[in-house]
């Protein structure tokens, strides 16, 4: 199939694939600026809406869907030259309170991506062998290797979330009492921000995505886990506990984003309300992400070409 390009040339198959995906990352780049912090210094999170949809409308659903489409198809491509390459490695923080949809947004972004090339990490409450190590171990020690897409579904920063809202916490750490200041919480700060440095400049990109949902949502999507039995198992009576402390959490969560955006490390703020937005949005990050670092596949030289001739001749002369 043949059509007109500006230039008043016929373009064919392949040249327009390549101006549709395109499209694609240019589109993708500019939603997923749109969820930026980019002056950490003057962010707030109580201007950010967590029912925003940004370019799309109620009516615009459909074509929400088809960006979506295109993102994850996009997604896909870009990974298999990640994979290929073998050079860079890209690591996807995932932040939230309860029910702002981490798990959903992680299964519908990533269904078309290879899971060889993938892998999804959970932080749960540190196990006796991980209280025995610094709090940042067990998540460096799966850090995503060259290739590959590393997904940490909460992270590190709960270090800075849920042992603030419940400093208790740090005593189970058994970290040395005169180590824990009124200073500690700007001192991991500080270390969060250099380790991150620190892969970024062994070509680990680090995208940071904090779910922005909002109170009543929450509300409605605990009810919805209580009065639907297929999704009684969602929910957990300790959720309650942790949504009495909303304010102490937006109060920690906005110093944590305000402390540790960075250039090479950024947060986006997407809004949670609306799991079809969340969705493109996140897809868009990851397609930005990728596309900036001008992926290929590797070339293949003189002395290869030759090699691969001779393998095509020979499996050409079997019987």
């Amino acid at each position: 199939m043949r059509s007109v390009v500006s230039n008043g040339r016929l373009a064919g198959p392949a040249t327009l694939l390549a101006m549709k995906d395109a499209i694609v990352i240019g589109t993708a780049r500019r939603l997923a600026r749109s969820c930026e912090v980019r002056r950490p210094g003057g962010f707030r999170l109580s201007r950010f809406d967590p029912a925003d949809t940004g370019p799309f409308g109620s009516e615009d659903k459909p074509r929400a869907q088809e960006m979506l489409g295109d993102s994850i198809r996009m997604l896909s491509e870009l990974q298999d030259r990640l994979y290929a390459q073998d050079r860079w490695s890209l690591l996807v923080i995932f932040q939230a309170m309860d029910a702002a949809g981490k798990d959903g947004a992680i299964k519908h972004v990533m269904s078309g991506v290879n899971p060889a090339g993938c892998e999804v990490h959970s932080f749960k409450a540190p196990s006796t062998t991980e209280l025995d190590h610094d709090y940042m171990w067990r998540a460096l020690r799966v850090a995503p290797p060259r290739g590959t897409i590393g997904i940490f579904n909460r992270s590190y920063y709960e270090e800075v979330l849920v042992a603030r809202v419940h400093p208790e916490i740090l005593g189970r750490q058994r970290i040395p009492p005169e180590l824990v200041t009124r200073r500690i919480w700007n001192e991991r700060f500080r270390d969060m921000r250099r380790i991150e440095r620190y892969l970024a400049r062994n070509g680990t990109v680090v995208r940071k995505i904090f779910l922005n949902v909002s109170k009543a949502e929450q509300k409605r999507r605990f009810l919805e886990r209580i009065d639907e039995p297929e999704k009684n198992w969602k929910f957990s009576e300790a959720d309650l506990g942790e949504r009495a402390h909303w304010d102490e959490y937006m109060h920690a969560y906005g110093d944590m984003i305000r402390s540790t955006s960075s250039e090479h490390a950024p947060w986006y703020v997407v809004p949670a309300d609306n799991k079809w937005f969340t969705r493109i949005a996140v897809a868009s990050i990851l397609v930005d992400a990728l596309a900036s670092l001008d992926l290929r596949y590797p070339a293949v030289d003189r002395k290869r070409r030759a090699a691969l001739a001779v393998a095509r001749r020979q499996l050409l002369s079997e019987d």
